[in-house]
């Protein structure tokens, strides 16, 4: 063990709200600035969106209002699929799901650990492809392909501060590490021996947050606002899910219904992901081919 290894230990709780007595952590408040700020994020990204496709320039109190109801209906579908979909993702990937189904209280008891992205990526996508055509019957000229690729910065965002939460609560834990950047992590949320580790949250919280800059970036030019679709939400599949899946290297195995020696669950889920990533980014030039042969 190297001098300088770091022992990370912090207190799960920030504080406890008094009368009610209810635990403020560390990793909600992670979980809620991801949101706050990806929402915020949105907004800006969804106003020039409709500002160019329905010439709404003229009217800035229609301007206003239209990209209000949008941002705020992306919101709610989008947090309450990530939390369901996180969940049952968890549970069906990671757990005995006969357990919980026994002690259905158990399921709610997100505190407690057990938020897979994969199950979230699920959830939020076929959440956006109902709201895509509830939108569409509201009169908005918005498909749920694109609605993918605007919220595509502001979800890499997220799980961005979703990961620094879950090194706060010391879980999804690192193999074994002898290296001068390896945490000791004292009281890890499953129970593991306090040895030095792979800070694999950091690592992921780090791709995640250069992802959100690439994608913030590409989403403000004229070629992926509204000129394409799938090409936003092909590249963060691929650079999250790809990303996922190398650190998935140098993790512990998370899951009891899995157990293989050649690939995590983690991996075994992302290569979907990466799979029909790669399709949406380069489906023009798939389609193109195809027909020219």
């Amino acid at each position: 063990m190297h001098l300088s290894t770091i022992v990370w230990d912090p207190q799960r709780e920030i504080l406890v709200i008094p009368f009610i007595n209810w635990p403020l952590l560390w990793y909600s408040l992670f979980f809620a600035l991801g949101f706050i700020l990806g929402f915020y994020i949105f907004k800006n990204i969804i106003k020039r969106y409709l500002l160019k496709t329905e010439n709404l320039s003229l009217f800035e109190s229609t301007l206003k209002k239209r990209t209000n109801f949008v941002a705020d209906k992306v919101f709610v579908y989008v947090l309450v699929a990530t939390i369901v979909g996180a969940r049952l993702g968890h549970i069906l990937f990671y757990e005995n799901a006969f357990d919980y189904f026994a002690h259905p209280i158990r399921i709610f008891k997100t505190w407690e650990g057990g938020l897979a992205s994969h199950g979230a990526a699920l959830a939020i996508a076929a959440a956006i492809i109902y709201l895509g055509y509830f939108l569409k019957k509201k009169g908005f000229a918005i498909s749920w392909l694109k609605i993918l690729d605007l919220i595509a910065a502001p979800v890499a965002l997220a799980g961005a501060f979703i990961r620094i939460g879950n090194f706060f609560n010391q879980e999804i834990l690192g193999k074994a590490s002898s290296s001068f950047f390896a945490i000791i992590f004292v009281h890890p949320m499953d129970g593991s021996l306090a040895t030095p580790r792979h800070p694999v949250q950091l690592y992921e919280a780090i791709c995640y947050f250069f992802t959100f800059l690439l994608l913030l970036n590409l989403t403000f030019k004229p070629k992926y606002l509204y000129e394409t679709k799938g090409k936003l939400i092909g590249l963060f599949f691929i650079l999250v899910f790809g990303s996922r899946f190398l650190i998935e290297f140098l993790k512990e195995e998370q899951s009891i219904v899995w157990q293989s020696n050649f690939l995590a669950m983690g991996q075994l889920l992302s290569i979907p992901l990466i799979l029909i990533g790669l399709f949406l980014f380069f489906k023009n030039r798939i389609y193109k081919s195809s027909y020219s042969s």
